[in-house]
């Protein structure tokens, strides 16, 4: 404990579903935190994190937003790791200094990668990338391989047939921003480790947040009835042949167990296990009698593709994952009734 209280990292977007909750980790792990956010006079995301346990003598909050990446300086002056899992979802319109989100995003992670190296005290950058980088598509794009790892990637301008409006643009800029920071392990004499972490579609309940963030609302949109949060688990599905999960506890533990390694870099892709919309709305049903999920939810057209994710490269170092199907979907329906997501049920 010694030594973690006297290591300080530093989380951006730390009012966010996963980041929140690795903040929180950190903490009780003995950490000091220094953790950024958009807006310091937003209460409802400032609140939460100031009032966890050990946050009056071990958190410490900055102002910084991935439009304006030079903002994290401070943030990360003085860190031994910084976990980078701030990112653009959709486009600021108001922006002159980027023309999208990929724009964005990829300035950010260079931006964030240089501050670290300029501070000379930051030993390893861990990002939190997106399952949705990977996908198994065949170069020649003719066909699907029947299992993808590590060394897959989505190609640009993915041709969906479901394609909700920003999945496409958000698709693009995880997959060149998470190729960008990976560079930095090839440059700069090896001075930074760089860490990328593909999550799987995280769910599971944050007490901390009170509203529903993304993932979550897409893992719930066949009870909710949302048409194009239930498109978006078609397109993660017809993306990646299979749509992989993961309980939002294990890719924090996952996080934390990639930082204290002794030496670590490269790309190790972070899931529980594969599912399909079929088989969630199949245990909603046997679960939970008293949602009513419509034909339409359930079989409308989905892909016939079946792609299974290797996740075996991280629990080949030591980790171990906790929670499968039924712990990540009952936490996302607890997460709904805490915040009365639902008419009756």
């Amino acid at each position: 404990m010694e030594e973690r209280n006297s290591t300080k990292v530093c989380v951006t977007g730390g009012s966010g579903y996963i980041a929140s909750c690795l903040v929180k980790k950190l903490l009780e792990k003995g950490y000091t935190v220094h953790a950024t956010l958009r807006n310091l006079d937003e209460k409802i995301k400032v609140d939460p994190l100031e009032s966890l346990p050990y946050a009056d003598t071990r958190l410490v909050l900055f102002q910084a937003d991935i439009y304006n990446p030079s903002e994290f300086e401070p943030a990360i002056e003085g860190c031994h790791y910084v976990f980078h899992l701030a990112t653009p979802l959709q486009h600021n319109s108001q922006s002159t200094k980027y023309k999208d989100t990929t724009e964005a995003a990829i300035a950010g992670v260079k931006s964030i990668a240089d501050c670290c190296i300029r501070s000379e005290t930051v030993k390893r950058l861990i990002y939190t990338a997106s399952m949705m980088s990977s996908s198994p598509l065949k170069e020649d794009r003719t066909g699907y391989k029947s299992s993808f790892d590590e060394s897959c990637w989505t190609p640009l301008n993915f041709s969906a047939i479901v394609a909700p409006d920003y999945a496409l643009e958000y698709t693009n800029s995880k997959t060149l921003a998470e190729k960008e920071v990976l560079s930095y392990n090839e440059i700069e004499n090896g001075k930074l480790e760089v860490v990328s972490l593909p999550c799987g579609l995280v769910g599971g309940d944050n007490t901390l947040l009170s509203k529903l963030p993304l993932s979550v609302n897409a893992f719930l949109s066949q009870i909710t009835g949302n048409l194009s949060l239930y498109d978006s688990l078609r397109f993660l599905q017809e993306l990646l042949g299979s749509i992989p999960l993961v309980h939002i506890d294990d890719v924090c533990e996952a996080h934390i167990f990639c930082m204290e390694k002794e030496s670590l870099r490269g790309r190790f892709l972070c899931t529980a296990v594969d599912t399909n919309v079929q088989e969630i709305a199949s245990y909603y049903q046997e679960n939970y009698p008293l949602f009513k999920i419509s034909y339409e939810f359930k079989w409308k057209w989905v892909p016939d593709i079946r792609s299974s994710c290797d996740n075996t490269k991280l629990m080949r170092m030591g980790f171990a994952y906790k929670y499968g199907v039924k712990d990540t979907l009952d936490g996302c329906v607890d997460f709904g009734r805490r915040l009365q997501a639902f008419s009756s049920d």
